[in-house]
């Protein structure tokens, strides 16, 4: 059996569902791979680059800033689990204009597209948000400052359905960031000098999350139950509806990247980070080459 580092680099449906699935479904064995699930959120690329990694935003900064030739193999979703939640009152993103938004640092993947989210929205990040930099976790600080009022806004993660908690709360959710800026964020990514992408491990982890991704359009039930898994906080009811409205119609099928929307992102993140997008996406996301046994069910 053939054995291989992977590793997420955030927390939450968003990261975790498709490998989660894949492991709990046991398609990981069936393949002939030993996947050991590692926590990469707190390591520097160097560390990251010697296994293969879902995190596909991070990957790509990677790429642009560090000139890590990364290369993309399967893509779960070109819709970020990200939203805006926020007080009462404040119902659309131009009325965190002079609010206090607690969000990821500008550098990293969520913090860059939530600026270019605001950007979109009108609304100079650095002059017009007062944006307090907070490291990403669960986001249960976020909810007590809410509470609080320590803060009128938090851009938050898939380790909770926003909705719900809004309603809980009588909060608001201003934005969902799957509408306002489309870019693939989670898959499977490799660094080619030290893991090549046709490796049998790198190929059976593919497979493995293709088969995961099906399950995901195919047996509604069994994903809503691994979503609650998730989020434990929610009912059965919140995990369906979190999971009918953000994950079913927005989550791939067969793993494949949209080259129009991954080559604009790729322009908009570079933009923002103010380098130049020395490659496109079609050199990026390498999802079009099917692992060996793809090809033959076909």
């Amino acid at each position: 059996m053939h054995t291989i580092d992977l590793a997420y680099v955030g927390r939450g449906l968003h990261e975790e569902l498709v490998a989660y699935i894949a492991d709990q479904e046991d398609y990981y064995a069936d393949e002939g791979v030993h996947v050991a699930l590692r926590d990469g959120c707190d390591w520097n690329e160097e560390r990251l680059r010697r296994g293969a990694t879902i995190g596909l935003g991070r990957v790509l900064l990677s790429r642009l800033t560090g000139g890590i030739r990364w290369v993309a193999l399967t893509v779960n979703t070109h819709r970020p689990l990200f939203w805006f939640l926020a007080r009462s009152g404040l119902t659309d993103l131009t009325d965190l204009a002079g609010r206090r938004l607690a969000v990821h640092a500008p550098h990293t993947a969520p913090g860059c597209f939530a600026r270019i989210v605001l950007r979109g929205a009108g609304l100079d990040p650095d002059r017009d948000v007062d944006c307090i930099v907070r490291p990403p976790g669960d986001y249960g600080m976020d909810l007590r400052h809410l509470s609080d009022g320590t803060i009128d806004a938090a851009f938050v993660g898939s380790t909770m359905a926003p909705e719900a908690v809004a309603a809980e709360h009588g909060w608001r959710v201003p934005a969902w960031v799957g509408d306002h800026f489309r870019i693939p964020t989670v898959g499977v990514a490799v660094d080619p000098a030290h893991v090549r992408p046709e490796d049998p491990a790198v190929q059976a982890v593919v497979r493995a999350h293709r088969r995961a991704l099906r399950v995901i359009h195919e047996d509604p039930g069994t994903t809503v139950r691994y979503i609650q898994a998730f989020l434990g906080g929610h009912t059965a009811a919140e995990a369906r509806a979190h999971y009918e409205t953000f994950i079913a119609p927005h989550f791939t099928a067969d793993g494949q990247v949209d080259v129009a929307d991954a080559d604009a992102a790729i322009t908009a993140v570079a933009g923002e980070l103010g380098v130049r997008a020395a490659f496109t996406a079609t050199e990026f996301y390498r999802t079009a080459t099917l692992p060996a046994r793809d090809r033959l069910s076909q």
